[in-house]
């Protein structure tokens, strides 16, 4: 066990019977898969084209021009669940509203039309949101995988306010603190809490955090399984492929559904630690042993190289190399409620 005490900057590990966690360093946080870093340098490496060239996964003109497949969310779903369902419906980039059990739950939520800190420099939406923040039902808790902007949108807490309870990685909570947020529950890896007649599990990502370059890896990273009474929900929030998930399978098996990332991926020498592009998307819904999946992370904001209506294209490729129908892994509609009766 660790406890986290703060200082001004970064949450301090104080041991408890042994070694530190292999995802821990004395002053934040680590992939214990992973060792290859992406800073700064490689970011202006990427940037200015300098990076070696890659053949693109999808041949150009086999990717049609993206038009956001969005269509009026069914308000009537959403505002009247049926409790005994998990209902899932997508907003956009990696924001769904799941509900299930009576609970209403958001995960990585940004309605901003900019993914930044910044007015004048950053990604911008290509999508607005499938569901507008007027049109939510009544929100019980917010889940975040990390502190990344296009996860973590000040705007949007803002708006949500101090009644929804936050279910955070560790460190995420001081940031929550100095927005006046109180109800905040901060996890480490495989740790739990319970939120009305379900669980919530915090599980390992292949990530890296940071809202500046000065808090990189400060505070964790992380995806999310819901244990509900009508089955587990597995979120990845932002990752790279890493052998933990056949346990996260393992340990929550069966998962009734998945939403996995398949966007921002390329170029694969710069992305391909902390992104997964569509083949390692499916590689984590077989290791999770998955009865469906849903994409997420893709379509909403340009963060990476790959055109923006690739990565569907892509991802049925990948599930027919693997034998798999378009059904197993399916990519909603902006503003679609997916029902598991």
């Amino acid at each position: 066990m660790v406890w986290v005490v703060w200082n001004c900057s970064a949450p301090k590990v104080v041991k408890r019977g042994g070694e530190l966690p292999a995802h821990h360093t004395e002053n934040g946080f680590r992939n214990p898969h992973q060792e290859s870093h992406r800073g700064f340098s490689q970011f202006l490496k990427w940037q200015l084209g300098l990076g070696p060239r890659e053949a693109p996964a999808i041949a150009e003109e086999e990717v049609p021009p993206y038009v956001p497949e969005a269509g009026p969310p069914n308000l009537n779903h959403i505002h009247h669940p049926d409790p005994a369902e998990v209902q899932a419906t997508w907003i956009g980039h990696s924001t769904f509203l799941i509900q299930a059990g009576g609970v209403n739950i958001l995960t990585d939520p940004i309605f901003s039309d900019k993914a930044t800190p910044f007015s004048f420099i950053g990604p911008r939406r290509l999508s607005p949101p499938g569901v507008s923040g007027e049109d939510l039902p009544p929100i019980h808790a917010v889940i975040l995988s990390h502190d990344h902007y296009d996860h973590l949108d000040a705007p949007t807490v803002r708006r949500l306010g101090s009644s929804v309870r936050y279910i955070v990685p560790l460190g995420v909570g001081k940031w929550l603190a100095e927005g006046d947020i109180t109800d905040v529950v901060e996890l480490d890896w495989w740790e739990s809490t319970p939120l009305g007649p379900m669980r919530v599990h915090a599980v390992p990502a292949q990530h890296f955090s940071g809202r500046s370059p000065f808090t990189r890896n400060r505070t964790l990273w992380m995806g999310w399984v819901l244990e509900t009474p009508s089955g587990n929900v597995f979120f990845a929030g932002d990752t790279g492929y890493a052998p933990f998930f056949r346990e996260i399978g393992e340990r929550f098996s069966p998962i009734r559904i998945s939403f996995i990332p398949i966007g921002a991926y390329r170029p694969r020498w710069f992305m391909g630690p902390m992104h997964v592009d569509p083949p390692e998307a499916v590689r984590i819904h077989m290791d999770l042993r998955s009865e469906r999946s849903v994409a997420m992370h893709w379509g909403t904001f340009r963060l990476a190289e790959e055109p923006p209506g690739e990565p569907p294209v892509y991802l049925r490729k990948a599930l027919m190399e693997a034998g798999l129908g378009s059904e197993a892994f399916v990519v909603m509609r902006l503003g679609e409620t997916l029902r598991l009766e």
